[in-house]
């Protein structure tokens, strides 16, 4: 029986996650899941993170859990993101390895690379270069979560492993008005634009930057396929002191041509104006995924389904557009 502690099981990767487990789960699989709601336990409070480890003993860690947002949210609350995410990281992973955890699997973000990184972006570019200032503080503790999981294995000869996802979407997003990722933001302005019948809709920035886009199912099974992968396997595809692996979908697009998509799938039928005096964020984001290919993994949902039914389960579901 394996006992996998899934932090962070209802965000939208932890929860895609979640239900994977779960389904492998009635197929016969002997897994014990154990989760805890933040209410039940603060992941910031070491001493209460420790407690929770003694406890639940659990054999295997995913750490999926953590502070997110776009732009307007990491500019806003760059201490929140910092601190947050760090004391997250630094609790699960150090009281994982003091109850004897072998496995862990971290999430961390493509915004660890550098602004000015040669596209796609290859693990070894990883403090490279100057990060793009917008979201500085959440790259450097995401990178920090990259290095701490780095030190335990050389260290302790323990097997803590981190993926770097692009940019997500899907069912279980943060819809929020103005804390919001780039795919679910657009989708509530153009239902919002859709519904009112509005005559255009006004995006933030020049719309030229390119951004990769992956579903969280797909992220969902990317993970475990790392998480589970032979360890030989793994370093083999992993260059010495690299110990990340990106998960991509392997092609980009512009952000206005990204509100286009999502101005059909919503029915919008206005016009798409750009304000070049918000800020674009990276020129271009891509990550270079053959690591991950050459171990055998590919995305599977194309981006244009996917909004499809990100967009269908925003329409059905409650208490997310707060």
């Amino acid at each position: 029986m394996r006992k996998i502690y899934v932090a962070g099981h209802r965000g939208m990767v932890g929860s895609a996650i979640l239900r994977q487990l779960q389904a492998r789960q009635t197929t016969g699989e002997k897994i014990e899941l154990i989760t805890r709601t933040s209410n039940e336990l603060d992941l910031t409070n070491q001493a209460a993170v420790q407690r929770f480890m003694q406890d639940a003993k659990p054999d295997e860690v995913i750490l999926a859990a953590a502070k997110v947002g776009g732009i307007h949210a990491n500019n806003s609350f760059p201490a929140d993101f910092i601190y947050q995410n760090l004391m997250i990281q630094c609790n699960v992973i150090n009281a994982a390895f003091e109850v004897g955890v072998p496995k862990l699997l971290q999430l961390g973000s493509s915004c660890i690379y550098p602004r000015a990184v040669q596209q796609p972006m290859p693990e070894n570019s990883l403090l490279t270069g100057v990060l793009e200032a917008t979201n500085e503080p959440y790259a450097i503790a995401k990178i920090a979560g990259i290095k701490l999981c780095e030190s335990y294995n050389r260290q302790y000869g323990v097997d803590y492993r981190s993926v770097m996802p692009t940019n997500l979407y899907g069912p279980g997003d943060n819809f929020h008005a103005e804390n919001s990722h780039v795919v679910p933001a657009l989708i509530r302005r153009f239902d919002e634009a859709a519904r009112s019948d509005a005559k255009s809709v006004t995006i933030w920035g020049s719309g030229r930057p390119r951004r990769e886009f992956l579903h969280v199912e797909d992220m969902a099974r990317a993970s475990l396929f790392v998480h589970e992968l032979d360890k030989g396997l793994y370093t083999a595809n992993t260059e010495p002191m690299i110990s990340h692996i990106n998960v991509g979908s392997g092609t980009d697009m512009s952000i206005l041509e990204l509100a286009q998509m999502i101005a059909d799938t919503t029915g919008f039928k206005g016009k798409i104006e750009t304000d070049p005096s918000k800020p674009d964020g990276t020129e271009r984001k891509l990550m270079d995924v053959s690591r991950l290919a050459n171990m055998g993994w590919r995305a599977e949902i194309p981006l244009e389904k996917g909004l499809k039914e990100t967009y269908a389960w925003y329409k059905t579901s409650k208490d997310i557009r707060s």
